[in-house]
């Protein structure tokens, strides 16, 4: 189903009225995610749960089902020294998620970013780097057996012209450790499904047709690839057109899962209001690109309060980028979410 331009505005106008008769509060995100079998959730760490009351109290209500590290599964934190794995941190959101009836993503064995300093400093060679490289995935996916639903096992190993990415571990190895590493994984938490995962999956493109091909290989030589994860750190207005297309291939020609898996949606700074609207209707788009696929399993806002968002940091003049404001009041684009999530197919 799609909604009109004018349906999109009556409903955030209502909802974000003063005094407005319309009961826009009933239902959390994930509730009604829930009706269609798909999840919404938010990326956290327990640090912030604990400092942060009236955040914490959002984050483990029924808006969401399921929830990513942000930060403690990333292999400086989890294997800080050779052998030496520190899973207090990652453990502690693990131990608040199950308690709050939420599911986990695990984010993220594989990165070439976020590495420990000493993966790299130690100029280790092929030989020596392959039995480290499947320790650190072994370990972390079988500390964790059974209780993550979703592992990002390779994040981000390809550039924008469909190349691979010249990380420590391509640069040893080629494209065989990404197969090793699904491979390993799977042996470690043969339950979890497993992704391949990348920002910029939101439109043909060639990068997006080197993941979708490599896929179609991996898939054919039996390696346990269950899922392709768009990260969708997108721009207000810059939605491209062919995300939906490219979902769908995944979903019925691959036949993998599709996840969004870290989305947020920014502008530039100051906020107006024809932003706020835009952004709602982008908000609104990826909704039901989702909802519109057989195997979109769900949702995850990378921070769901522009209050905890990692975009100011990183885009000099942008921000805002999520569902809540700083204060942790619902902008337009959480109403949008909600329309778009309780339409009825």
């Amino acid at each position: 189903m799609k909604f009109s331009a004018v349906y999109l505005a009556a409903i955030t106008l209502a909802c974000t009225a003063v005094a407005s008769p319309v009961k826009c509060d009933v239902k959390g995100l994930d509730q009604l995610a829930k009706k269609s079998g798909r999840y919404v959730g938010t990326a956290t760490d327990k640090w912030i749960l604990d400092g942060d009351a009236p955040y914490a109290e959002i984050a483990a209500s029924k808006e969401f089902g399921q929830v990513t590290h942000e930060n403690t599964v990333k292999w400086e934190t989890i294997e800080p020294q050779p052998g030496v794995f520190n899973f207090g941190p990652a453990d502690n959101l693990v131990e608040w998620a199950l308690k709050n009836k939420k599911k986990i993503r695990g984010h993220t064995l594989v990165w070439h970013s976020q590495l420990a300093p000493w993966v790299t400093a130690n100029n280790y060679t092929a030989e020596q780097l392959k039995p480290i490289l499947k320790n650190h995935v072994q370990t972390v996916a079988k500390h964790f057996q059974g209780r993550i639903m979703h592992w990002d096992v390779v994040n981000e190993v390809f550039n924008e012209d469909g190349t691979y990415r010249k990380s420590i571990f391509y640069n040893l190895f080629g494209e065989d450790f990404i197969e090793w590493a699904f491979r390993w994984a799977h042996e470690a938490d043969p339950k979890a499904k497993l992704y391949i995962n990348d920002y910029n999956f939101e439109g043909v493109s060639p990068k997006t047709t080197a993941v979708t091909n490599l896929v179609r290989k991996l898939k054919a030589k039996g390696v346990p690839v269950h899922g392709i994860g768009a990260q969708a750190h997108l721009v207000v207005g810059g939605l491209s057109s062919s995300m939906q297309e490219l979902w769908r291939t995944w979903s019925d020609d691959l036949e993998v899962e599709v996840a969004i898996t870290e989305l947020d949606i920014r502008m530039n700074l100051p906020e107006t209001p024809e932003k706020l609207k835009q952004q709602a209707a982008d908000y609104t788009a990826v909704t039901q690109a989702c909802m519109n696929l057989k195997r979109c399993v769900g949702i995850t806002l990378w921070q769901y309060t522009d209050k905890y968002s990692w975009v100011p940091d990183v885009f000099a003049g942008q921000g805002s980028p999520c569902p809540w404001s700083e204060t942790l009041e619902k902008k337009p684009a959480y109403y949008a979410m909600q329309a778009a999530l309780s339409a009825k197919k």
